[in-house]
């Protein structure tokens, strides 16, 4: 059996863009928010039903919230479900310099 070292290569700090994909800044933002989202619900313990009232939206999308389908939300719904789960979303706006990512989320 022939025992070869493993190799692994570092990450950027964005899977998408790791494995080539031409949105990867949008898609990163949007995992980040949707992830913020489901976390947020699931403490909340509510059923698949209350979510979709609470966030006036279908239990399917409900279902492809909670099982990580955040590519199926733009950026603004994403945005529309944190403020109806009470939290306030603050967008910074500064000049890009070279090496930064396009887009960033960070959570306070």
């Amino acid at each position: 059996m022939n025992k070869e070292p493993l190799g692994f290569e570092e990450s950027s700090g964005n899977v998408f863009a790791d494995i080539g994909l031409e949105d990867a800044d949008e898609l990163l933002t949007r995992a980040k928010l949707g992830y913020a989202v489901r976390q947020i619900l699931r403490q909340r313990l509510l059923k698949q039903r209350e979510i979709a009232q609470l966030l006036e939206i279908k239990q399917p999308e409900v279902s492809n919230l909670m099982r990580g389908k955040y590519h199926l939300f733009s950026e603004g719904r994403l945005f529309g479900f944190l403020n109806k789960l009470d939290r306030k979303i603050i967008v910074h706006v500064e000049p890009l310099h070279k090496g930064d990512r396009l887009q960033e989320v960070v959570f306070a």
